[in-house]
């Protein structure tokens, strides 16, 4: 088994703790009563296009929760990066009660935004009074942590056409296996190596035919075949 390590593993951990809190799921499925509490603890605020809406220093504990427009994340300065761009009903922030951090990085709204504000404060008092969705929350988050161990792992112990196949596969779970809006920077990024090296192994993996490829679009051809990579 072989490990590359170079600077890019350091922005995988980042994307993976990315992973964590730009998931929508700590709400979709939560009942209208309870998304009413969480609603009524909020605070409803507008950013215009451009605007800064969590600086790379800020470290008070708040979630916001996008219900109109874009949001990116990037790592500011010189030479920064964009680490992704969120879309509606996204959640993002610091505050490590719900496994969210943003250490270094900085969101701004890529167009004119509605965003939902909730402190540690006053979602700590919704889930003091609504115990099933506290409940609810811990589950999530720590099935979170238990995905983010199993990346680590990959990074750690399988080879690059393996890290490759398991991303693929975890970015692609529906039956069509569309891997869509990633670049191929991106996903090198997401395995710790280079773009370079990230073409060259798709490219390989499009020989075989187990991937087709496009603009910012992978067609998963051999899921099983993948999955076979992934699991040596």
């Amino acid at each position: 088994m072989t490990t590359v390590v170079n600077p890019a593993v350091r922005r995988h951990l980042m994307l993976a703790k990315l992973e964590t809190f730009s998931e929508a799921e700590l709400f979709t499925s939560v009942a209208d009563p309870d998304m009413d509490w969480l609603t009524r603890a909020a605070t409803a605020r507008t950013f215009t296009r451009g605007q800064v809406i969590v600086p790379s220093s800020h470290r008070d504990e708040i979630v916001y929760w996008l219900k109109r427009g874009h949001v990116e994340i990037a790592r500011p300065g010189a030479g920064g990066a964009v680490v992704t761009a969120l879309e509606p009903g996204t959640l993002f922030g610091h505050m490590p009660l719900l496994g969210m951090s943003m250490s270094g990085l900085q969101a701004a709204a890529l167009t004119d935004c509605s965003i939902l504000v909730l402190d540690r404060v006053a979602l700590e008092n919704v889930l003091a009074e609504r115990c099933h969705l506290a409940l609810k929350f811990l589950d999530i988050v720590g099935r979170r942590l238990v995905e983010a161990e199993a990346r680590l792992e990959d990074i750690t112990f399988k080879s690059i056409p393996g890290r490759l196949a398991s991303l693929l596969l975890r970015l692609a779970p529906n039956i069509d296996g569309r891997v869509q809006g990633y670049t191929h920077q991106d996903l090198a990024e997401m395995i710790g190596t280079y773009r370079e090296t990230t073409t060259q192994t798709l490219n390989q993996f499009k020989h075989k035919g187990m991937v087709d490829i496009g603009r910012k679009r992978i067609d998963i051809r051999d899921r099983e075949g993948l999955r076979r990579l992934a699991e040596q």
